[in-house]
């Protein structure tokens, strides 16, 4: 693992793991890749459950991770991963709330809706290792959510060696990224995508 997200997801992450992709840094773990890999959801799950995985084998085949659910664990990554460098995905705490509730918490709330097999499974996992382990299940919860997303920004500011850590707004595009891992900008636009309309219209299709 060469690149280790602590990426809230909302925050420009499907943007970034395209982007490192373009870098050369794929494949890059994404909640999409426990949607599209069925061998990669019993690893979550047992993780929601408490138990202790083999981080090597959760990310074989992977050179990067962004987004939940790996960034519950940035620090067991980080520490596992010690060549890893880290990226800390940040937009404005109001803005990132306002786009959770309108995309990924609905999702999540509604898991008992949908019929058994691997989506309601995503959707536990997702619940039990975000909502509840991380927000106390208090995501809803505007003053609390935010002073949890304002918590781990800084738990991560400090814990990271400066050297080791960027901070990024997907919307900074191409330089910072190209300027941290020492890498040529591509010729390609910096992919912007999976904004909030994206996001519903995909869970309808």
């Amino acid at each position: 693992m060469k690149i280790v997200g602590a990426c809230f997801g909302r925050t420009g992450t499907n943007s970034l793991k395209l982007a490192l992709e373009m870098l050369g840094y794929g494949p890059c773990h994404h909640m999409f890749e426990v949607r599209d890999n069925p061998a990669q959801l019993p690893y979550w799950q047992a993780l929601a459950r408490g138990e202790t995985p083999d981080w090597s084998e959760v990310f074989r085949g992977y050179q990067s991770c962004v987004d939940w659910p790996s960034a519950r664990y940035w620090r067991e990554l980080t520490d596992h991963f010690p060549d890893s460098k880290v990226l800390l995905t940040v937009r404005p705490e109001d803005s990132w709330f306002d786009s959770v509730q309108r995309t990924i918490l609905p999702s999540m709330n509604n898991r008992e809706t949908y019929d058994p097999g691997p989506r309601r499974d995503r959707s536990e996992m997702a619940y039990e290792l975000i909502v509840r382990q991380t927000f106390n299940e208090r995501m809803d919860d505007r003053a609390h959510a935010t002073a949890v997303y304002r918590q781990y920004i800084e738990d991560v500011q400090q814990s990271i060696a400066p050297e080791r850590l960027l901070t990024y707004t997907v919307g900074d595009g191409w330089a910072p990224l190209c300027d941290f891992f020492d890498v040529p900008v591509p010729d390609e636009p910096f992919p912007l995508t999976n904004t909030t309309e994206q996001f519903n219209n995909r869970k309808k299709s």
